[in-house]
C-alpha cells in the first residue's frame, strides 16, 4: 500500500493517491482542485486504473477535481447520499458534482482495491453525510478530525454536538496505533488525539 499526499485548491485541502502496489488499482481520495497536479502524480506513479474517487463530504475544496479526474480516468465518484442532496440543493460552499456521482456511500461497506479492502465509516456533523475511510490501519479523515484540532461546523448542515460524538464513538474506537491523514495540514494518531486534542 502507498500513500501520496497533495495539498491542493486555494485552501490547500489535502487530496490523497491510495495505491495498491500489487494490482496497480488507485483510490483519488477528496480531489479538490489542481487536477493537473493530481493527474502529474498519478503518472509518476505508473497508475492507469482509478478505480474510483472517494469523497469524504461535499465541500467544493475537497470535489473541485472530481469532474475532471472522472473524465480523464473514467473513474465513478462516491459519496454520501447526504451529502449529495446538499449539493443538488446549492447550499453555500458545497460543489457542482451532483449531476456526476455514481455511488452512494454506506456505512460500514466495505470497498475492494486490489487486496486493500477500505471500510466506510459515517461520521456525521462537519457536514450531514461526513464520512472516513479505514484501510490498514489508516484513517482517512477529510474534515472530521485534525491534528489538534475538529472540522468546523458553522456552514449549513454542521453540528458540532453531532461531530463531536461521530469523533468519540467512531474514530476513537480504533486502536491508538491508528494513523490519521485529515483533510488539512498534517498527519497525527489516534493516541495523540486521544490524549491531547482540546475537542475531546
Amino acid at each position: 500500500m502507498k500513500i501520496k499526499r497533495m495539498p491542493v485548491g486555494v485552501y490547500y485541502a489535502n487530496c490523497y493517491i491510495l495505491l495498491d502496489e500489487e494490482k496497480m488499482e488507485c483510490a483519488v481520495i477528496d480531489p479538490g482542485g489542481n487536477a493537473d497536479t493530481i493527474k502529474s502524480a498519478l503518472k509518476d506513479l505508473n497508475v492507469e486504473n482509478v478505480k474510483f474517487i472517494l469523497l469524504t463530504h461535499g465541500h467544493a475544496d475537497h470535489t473541485g477535481a472530481a469532474r475532471e479526474i472522472k473524465k480523464s480516468y473514467n473513474a465513478p465518484i462516491y459519496i454520501s447520499e447526504k451529502d449529495c442532496d446538499m449539493m443538488r440543493r446549492g447550499a453555500y460552499m458545497y460543489g457542482d458534482i451532483h449531476d456526476i456521482v455514481d455511488n452512494f456511500l454506506v456505512d460500514n461497506e466495505e470497498l475492494d482495491l486490489g487486496k486493500l479492502k477500505i471500510k466506510v465509516i459515517n461520521t456525521p456533523g462537519h457536514t450531514p453525510g461526513g464520512v472516513c475511510f479505514l484501510v490498514n490501519g489508516v484513517v482517512f479523515t477529510g474534515d472530521t478530525l485534525f491534528n489538534g484540532s475538529i472540522g468546523r461546523t458553522d456552514f449549513e448542515g454542521g453540528d458540532q454536538k453531532t461531530l463531536i460524538e461521530s469523533i468519540k464513538t467512531r474514530l476513537m474506537s480504533l486502536p491508538n496505533c491508528t494513523i490519521v491523514l485529515p483533510g488539512h495540514e498534517e498527519r497525527t494518531s489516534i493516541e495523540k488525539e486521544r490524549i491531547t486534542n482540546p475537542y475531546l
